[in-house]
């Protein structure tokens, strides 16, 4: 990304940013806007951003009510404009604009094909104590980089299941009616099921190829019925297979209240590999080394595709000791990866000197340092 520009974004009226392509480090004190930033870039890709937040909040309190982000994606196609926001008086919208070198697209999906992003925050840290949900969401970010239309099947999934779920709840029993929106469930579900199935084998090759030096090698794998029943059948299989269990569950389903299985119940196992360890046993250090050696496996197998992600890492270098650190930063300057990283403390990034773009962030403004 060569350029980022916000508009009435949370605590910025306006800033712009010139990059050219090294890792930026961006340094101030807590409440000074990087966290800001850092969502920004997220929200130039799909879904909600890294803060999950609704539209409404992100706009700037005093300002007209909506709020942009634009950037240059600097692509192996060549440079692409994308932005998206809200306009002033959408605040309650529950979909943004999105535009592609000055021409409306269909949706916040159309972003995936020109920029790759993966973040990681403090908020994160509890990945693996947590409930499934945030692991799912973790791993999805991941297939996106693969295949950008993992995303819009995720949500064309959420949509059919939500709509099965009040029916049922409704007693509404039209058999028509639902065993269309089962057939629909089964084919976006297998297919999510699918290309998480794909993304964690390159993973794993990509982690048992990495040096275990500084951050151990997880082993992970999916628990799911649909990412299991596709390691011994065909696709189309699974696909009738689930397509019967869903019809014969809707009186359970109805019962619980919710569809008790699918895609949307799956989870992601990660182990310690060196000490046979669940990672939600491992200490809270172990646990965020891990979480980097994925991320960094995920960077490394998109690098090598000529499709480097976007990195951001929130408040990375405080939670990291000196080794772990300059481990991390020579791994980002020698895979070529733009990091955008946030921290408090200057010093925390010195390791990285010129080979990084750094910027000083207070009150809502940006400045350059080098």
């Amino acid at each position: 990304m060569s350029r980022l520009v916000v508009t009435d974004f949370r605590s910025y009226a306006r800033a712009e940013i010139e990059l050219d392509g090294r890792p930026v480090v961006l340094t101030g004190e807590n409440g000074a806007g990087k966290t800001n930033l850092l969502e920004a870039v997220s929200l130039l890709s799909p879904g909600r951003g890294l803060r999950g937040a609704a539209y409404a909040e992100i706009a700037r309190d005093g300002g007209a009510g909506g709020w942009a982000v634009a950037a240059t994606a600097e692509t192996p196609e060549g440079p692409v404009r994308i932005g998206t926001g809200i306009a002033p008086g959408a605040e309650a919208a529950r979909s943004r604009a999105v535009r592609i070198d000055g021409a409306n697209a269909s949706g916040a999906g159309a972003l995936g094909a020109h920029l790759r992003v993966v973040w990681l925050t403090p908020a994160m840290d509890r990945l693996f104590v947590e409930g499934a949900g945030e692991r799912r969401r973790f791993l999805d970010r991941l297939v996106m980089g693969f295949d950008p239309a993992h995303g819009t099947r995720v949500n064309a999934y959420e949509r059919v299941l939500r709509e099965r779920n009040r029916l049922l709840a409704d007693g509404v029993m039209d058999e028509s009616w639902l065993g269309g929106l089962e057939e629909q469930m089964a084919e976006h579900g297998v297919a999510i099921a699918a290309a998480r199935v794909e993304t964690l084998a390159r993973l794993r090759g990509a982690i048992d190829a990495a040096s275990e030096a500084h951050f151990p090698r997880a082993d992970i794998a999916l628990e799911g019925t649909l990412e299991e029943a596709l390691a011994g059948k065909p696709a189309v299989d699974v696909e009738d297979d689930f397509i019967r269990r869903l019809a014969a569950a809707r009186a359970r389903d109805a019962g619980a209240g919710r569809t008790l299985e699918g895609p949307h119940r799956s989870d992601l196992l990660v182990r310690h590999r060196a000490k046979d360890r669940e990672a939600r046993l491992c200490s809270t250090g172990e646990q965020k080394a891990l979480l980097i050696g994925i991320v960094l496996a995920n960077a490394r197998l998109l690098a090598a595709q000529g499709r480097a992600p976007l990195l951001l890492l929130d408040e990375i270098a405080a939670h990291l000791d000196e080794e772990r650190r300059r481990a991390l930063f020579d791994e980002i300057v020698a895979l070529g990866l733009q990091a955008f990283m946030t921290g408090t403390d200057p010093v925390l990034f010195a390791a990285l000197g010129a080979a990084a773009q750094s910027f000083d962030v207070k009150r809502g403004a940006v400045t350059q340092l080098n």
